[in-house]
């Protein structure tokens, strides 16, 4: 049985090029994205930043102002900042553009599990990514060579991972580094612009599905479909492809029910949760009605800022078949 150690596991998040989580205190942290600066609420900075607020806004071109609970507005700090522009991590671009709900298109501190993913996945692996957002693990996966179906419930976000797919050509000159720019042009930078090659042939035919991600899984299981990986970021709550509520803790257990089902011996299962209502035992409890402990990981995932604090950005289980 998993017992909560004395002190939980921790998996980091790490920077890359054109990510990093400069600061994060007092409600809100300060990101770089490529070269294009933000400062967003985030409830668990609960905790005195590195560095003054006064040095952020120095540094920021954006600022999200909450106007609700679930919404808000973006204030320009400096003149000329995109609202629309483009990162890569690796060999996978992603269009980044302003949001009403504070979101930018990626979650960075998913680089754990891509890292984890382009370990663990081959080329023909058929990899099933649920509640796939803007499709970040599903383009790493299809870059390792895997066979991927990218499953959300959002229409929207189904363009917009498609959209990644197109962003992510052999076109690496359109692509902004902040290493190379000068503070003079930190925030000159031009609106994203159609793709300009032709897609990487590593990258197509990744089947894209609109659907709810647990009536999916299930018609999939009863179809005797199997894959090699699954991966979810489930959100804790939300709408459902046809307005139907979703609520984690409510349908966690039968999310982990039916994944094991759908793995091939020796598949890899990744679950991601960000609620208050779904603790690590929680994770532990459910998942051990399937995998024994030695198949299991369950952590906390975190993210690393420059001036030394550290972000807590939710659990983390990972169990082999």
């Amino acid at each position: 049985m998993w017992m909560a150690q004395e002190k939980i596991l921790r998996e980091y998040g790490l920077p890359w090029p054109d990510y990093e989580l400069l600061d994060a205190g007092d409600g809100k942290k300060l990101e770089r994205w490529g070269q294009v600066i933000t400062i967003r609420p985030e409830i668990q900075a609960n905790f005195k930043s590195g560095w003054p607020y006064a040095q952020w806004q120095t540094m920021a071109h954006w600022e999200f102002e909450e106007q609700s609970s679930t919404q808000g507005r973006w204030l320009n700090i400096k003149p000329h900042a995109p609202e629309q522009w483009l990162i890569s991590y690796g060999n996978v671009n992603f269009s980044l553009k302003l949001t009403k709900f504070k979101h930018v298109g990626l979650f960075p501190e998913q680089q754990a599990n891509w890292r984890f993913i382009k370990e663990q996945v081959s080329a023909g692996q058929k990899i099933l990514n649920l509640f796939a957002y803007t499709g970040a693990a599903s383009l790493v996966a299809r870059d390792n060579g895997a066979e991927v179906v990218h499953v959300d419930s959002v229409k929207q976000l189904l363009t917009w991972a498609n959209e990644n797919r197109q962003r992510t050509t052999a076109a690496t000159d359109i692509l902004l580094h902040a290493e190379s720019a000068s503070p003079a042009s930190l925030w000159v930078m031009p609106e994203v612009e159609p793709c300009m090659e032709p897609l990487s042939s590593s990258l197509s035919d990744i089947k894209w599905v609109h659907e709810d991600a647990l009536k999916f899984a299930r018609r999939e299981l009863k179809r005797g479909k199997q894959y090699d990986g699954i991966i979810m970021d489930p959100p804790a709550w939300g709408l459902g492809a046809k307005g139907e509520k979703w609520k984690l803790e409510n349908h966690l257990p039968g999310l982990i029910e039916t994944a094991y089902g759908l793995m091939n011996p020796g598949a890899f299962l990744m679950v991601n949760t960000y609620s208050p209502k779904v603790e690590l035992t929680d994770l532990a409890n459910i998942a051990e009605q399937y995998f024994s402990a030695h198949q299991l990981e369950i952590k906390q995932l975190w993210m690393p800022t420059k001036t030394g604090k550290e972000l807590y950005c939710g659990n983390l289980l990972r169990a082999i078949k």
